[in-house]
């Protein structure tokens, strides 16, 4: 990357656009386009007080996700500057795993998370959907009614990723409780991450002195020998990026189908793949806004940007889809249609077929069991859970016709 020494222009910013404010999550776009209007690379806060570059524009996204010379995934001199108390910690904190590595270790760390869940073969992922829907609907089929968020998408990974884990079903209310705190990054995120810590701590604890036939238990065993506390800091990030934007990914993908009925129909009928409508989110409305968590190792000029070292520069997949929508809408089409929903470079999504292969699934699942759902309220009227991090619904109420597991014609 070319470097050079700023000039007055690179040092002027306008005052930062606060992604933490209620704001935001209802109205994301709003921002996205404040943001845009500074360039390639805007000024934010994350939380009051927590300052960060956010990147809004494809090609310098692509520039930053594979630039491994210039930027770094290692938070620890940024984790320096910040208030212990500060709620964005438990999504940003350093920790041994994957995500928050560089060079030798994170290619270590990687390769861990790929052979063990190339374990993990489709039939028996498909088969662990949908026995976590069928329990799922057993629930909320004979009321007639349900939030598929609170009811469903939620519980439904957490169901799964127990499952995979090693963790009995009662287990999964405290992962779900957990996760959601923490990625909110409001009052209650030091809670959260502390309790997710501890459900993370016991289960290798378990799993160390007994194995099964799991996630834990394979990383535990893996040949590149990893010790207990990088495969409790390896399952704690998997756990995390497994449940909680996969369940995004789901309830947003529910409710743009649910939204047009139309195009419900085409799915229900098997016109239209559900993988339509999936992909389709993750291009226009990606569970994972922002993410994608770099620092310049020097500080440096980046896309018109004078880039300070030990700041957050924020990858923000949520704008980059926008932004790629208004150019199709307009009549424009982007150079490159393809999204970032995986992020790019060396820390791309490991398990991206994973991920599709249970969203898929799961929705399939749901509409060949109660097949005439219908949303309560317009899409327009739906509410979003705060934070600057994801794109989450805080409920998604439907109503249906009653229905039990055991009733003739279900899916069996």
């Amino acid at each position: 990357m070319t470097t050079h020494s700023p000039d007055r222009q690179a040092f002027t910013r306008s005052a930062p656009v606060r992604l933490w404010e209620d704001g935001f999550a209802q109205d994301p776009y709003r921002y996205y386009d404040e943001l845009r209007a500074q360039g390639p690379v805007g000024w934010a806060e994350l939380a009051p007080g927590v300052p960060a570059y956010v990147v809004t524009e494809r090609r310098a996204a692509l520039d930053l996700l594979h630039d491994t010379e210039t930027f770094s995934h290692d938070p620890r001199p940024w984790e320096s500057t910040v208030a212990d108390d500060s709620p964005v910690l438990g999504m940003m904190r350093w920790r041994p795993n994957t995500l928050f590595a560089d060079g030798a270790a994170h290619v270590r760390y990687r390769s861990t998370l790929i052979d063990t869940f190339d374990r993990i073969e489709p039939h028996d992922l498909r088969a662990r959907v949908h026995r976590a829907v069928r329990v799922l609907v057993g629930r909320m089929g004979p009321k007639g009614e349900a939030d598929l968020v609170g009811e469903f998408a939620r519980p439904l990974m957490a169901l799964v990723f127990n499952n995979l884990f090693g963790l009995p079903d009662s287990q999964s209310d405290r992962l779900d409780g957990a996760l959601g705190k923490m990625m909110e990054g409001g009052a209650e995120a030091a809670e959260g991450e502390a309790e997710f810590g501890g459900y993370v701590l016991e289960l290798i604890g378990a799993k160390a002195e007994r194995r099964g036939d799991d996630l834990p238990s394979w990383l535990l065993d893996h040949p590149a020998g990893l010790t207990p506390e990088e495969v409790t800091w390896q399952v704690f990030l998997t756990l995390g990026a497994g449940h909680e934007p996969t369940a995004n990914l789901v309830s947003n993908a529910l409710s743009r189908i649910l939204g047009n009925p139309l195009y419900y129909s085409t799915l229900t009928s098997g016109a239209r793949p559900v993988t339509d409508a999936v992909v389709e989110v993750l291009h226009h409305e990606t569970p994972l806004a922002n993410y994608g968590i770099h620092y310049a190792r020097n500080p440096v000029s980046f896309h018109g940007t004078w880039i300070r070292a030990a700041v957050p520069v924020v990858v923000s997949y949520g704008a980059l889809a926008h932004f790629a929508e208004q150019e199709v809408t307009s009549g424009r089409h982007p150079k490159d249609a393809s999204h970032l929903s995986w992020s790019a470079g060396p820390h791309a999504c490991p398990v991206r077929q994973h991920t599709l292969l249970i969203a898929t699934e799961a929705i399939e699942r749901l509409t060949q069991w109660l097949p005439d759902l219908e949303p309560v309220l317009p899409r327009a009227r739906l509410t979003w859970r705060p934070g600057p991090f994801h794109r989450s619904l805080t409920s998604l109420p439907v109503r249906f016709s009653p229905r039990s597991p055991d009733q003739p014609g279900v899916p069996s």
